[in-house]
Parts: structure tokens; sequence; C-alpha cells
């Protein structure tokens, strides 16, 4: 490692560890309500994680803390279906577009007939439609196979969440309903579901959500054991889509301030790529209105301002 590298790894580190003290104490937002297993977690978990993609690790706080992946899984779950389906037929239950509507719309497209994009609930029940196997089991492991490549083991799913999950979620069975009328999933939509549920139950922690990060800003190639983890040209797709729709309604302004492609979790995760440098996350249940962590993001914003991370910041120092 250059002293120049050294020096900014060292300016990173320190700065993660006074934002971590800034913002530990702030006590705006609420863990997640209407999933029951959600709203019982210890809200003042927090964490902050990163990963180069030369393996280098940098932590501070609760970041061993395991907590339910939620929605950050429907990124993965997308780069599976492209990679399983190719980008042609993914596209066709799916598109890529924005919608400014919460992360539960009951929302599709009328034209092409499909869900808007794979981050909110209507896409990625129809992503998680396209999962192979021939019953729940099978296709359970599909999902757990995947994330094992990503981070080296086949990770725990948290069964009570899973169960809260199933009991709650009727919306979500409203949502794949509309779209087995609409001919946009299969006649399987209970299956389907508790897949769903399944995968937004996979326990995590801030340091996994890092190394997944790393691998996907490495274009699919893991900083550990250097193997292929995910296709190049479908970490591109994945991260043009996080870019744009991993933030929820609220992924204009986080494009505009941040600059980074993210996703984020209602279990309190957010999950940031820096394309060719790495992956970076936060923990903490405590969520806004619209389902983003309070802590998280400011993290991510004064990280993003002080070290000039956004895309299109003409000074960017990162990749050079």
């Amino acid at each position: 490692m250059t002293d120049e590298r050294e020096a900014r790894r060292a300016w990173f580190e320190q700065t993660c560890v006074e934002l971590h003290q800034r913002f530990g104490p702030l006590d705006a937002g609420e863990p997640a309500s209407y999933i029951p297993e959600l709203a019982d977690v210890d809200p003042d978990r927090f964490a902050i994680a990163a990963m180069t993609i030369q393996g280098e690790r940098i932590g501070v706080g609760d970041v061993d803390h395991e907590f339910t992946i939620q929605s950050i899984s429907k990124l993965l779950m997308y780069g599976l279906a492209l990679e399983t389906h190719g980008r042609e037929r993914v596209l066709e239950h799916v598109g890529v577009a924005p919608t400014g509507e919460a992360f539960n719309a009951i929302e599709l497209d009328d034209e092409t007939n499909r869900a808007p994009n794979p981050m909110v609930n209507a896409g990625a029940i129809a992503i998680t439609d396209l999962v192979v196997g021939a019953d729940v089991g099978e296709r359970v492991e599909q999902v757990r196979s995947m994330y094992e490549r990503y981070l080296g083991r086949k990770p725990t799913i948290d069964h009570d969440v899973w169960a809260s999950e199933r009991q709650t979620g009727n919306r979500n069975r409203a949502i794949a309903y509309l779209m087995l009328s609409r001919g946009i999933v299969e006649d399987r939509v209970e299956e389907t579901l508790d897949l769903y549920f399944a995968q937004c139950s996979v326990l995590v922690t801030a340091d996994d959500l890092a190394l997944i990060g790393a691998t996907i800003a490495n274009h699919g190639i893991s900083p550990l054991t250097g193997e292929r983890v995910v296709a190049r040209e479908v970490t591109r797709d994945m991260l043009t889509v996080a870019l744009t729709c991993g933030m929820y309604d609220y992924a204009g302004e986080w494009a505009f301030s941040v600059g980074i492609p993210a996703k984020s979790g209602v279990g309190g995760g957010i999950l940031a790529m820096l394309p060719g440098v790495g992956g970076m996350a936060t923990f903490s249940p405590r969520l806004d209105d619209i389902g983003n962590s309070v802590r998280g993001l400011r993290v991510f914003e004064e990280l993003s301002q002080r070290f000039d991370m956004h895309l299109f910041d003409p000074d960017r120092p990162w990749r050079r």
C-alpha cells in the first residue's frame, strides 16, 4: 500500500469513528413496526463498515451484529435473475423505471404489463418468481447458495422474522395476486411469496454487506477469494438500478446528494457501492417515514461530501 493510500485509509477510518460518535446519540426514527419481529429490535445498534476491492476492511460499532437483510436482498436477487434468465426475459417481467412511489405501492406499468422496477415490492416479487426449483424448499436453497457465493458461507434465515412476514404480508399478497391476474407471475403465488419472505429474513452483518458491496464494486469478483461471484455485465445492470431505484422514493434525493449506487432495507441496513473502489454499509434500525435508516443517511451524506464520492464529482480522487 502506498503512503498516499495508507494516509487516505487512515483519514477515512478516523472519519467513520467520528461519525459513529456524532450520530450515535441521534434518536430520530423508529424500527419498522409493520413486521412485529422487527419492531422489537434494539433501536440503538449502530455500525459503519467498509471494504476495498483489495480486501481491506474498516469497521466501527456493531459490525458483527446480525440483522435481517430485508429489501437489500432485492439487488442480489435481481442479479441472480439476470444470470439465470438473461436480460430480455427479465425485462419482460420487470422494468427499470424509478416510480417516486412507496416501496409497497400497488402499481404496475399498464403499457408494458410488468412491474416498474426490481427494487420495489412488486418488481421484487416478480423477480423472486423467476427463481427455479421444483418446490419452495429447493428454491430457498437456490437463494441461500447465491448468498453463499457472496459471503463464503450459507447464511441463516431468521425463522421468527420469516413467520412474522408471512402473517403480516397481505399487502404483498395483493400485489402478487394482481400480477398473477395480469400474467406477470406464475400460478404459484403463495410459494413465491414464502420464498420472498425467506430471502428478506436472511441474517447478515454490516461487515457482510461491505463485502457484498465490494464484490459488486469489483465487477463481480470477491476481494477475499478472487473468485467470480456474479457476471461482469450483470453488475453493471445491478449498479445502474441501485443508483436510480435503490433508496425507495428517496432515490432521486440520494442520487443528487450522495451519488453512489445503494440499496436500503427496513431491517436498518444500507449497502452502497463505489465502482472500482469498494463497498460501504451502515446499520441502524431507526427508520424515517420512507423506510431508510436515519443514521445511515446522515453517515453517507457526510462521507460523500467529505471524500468527493459522488460519481459525477469532477474532483473525485478515488480512481486515481
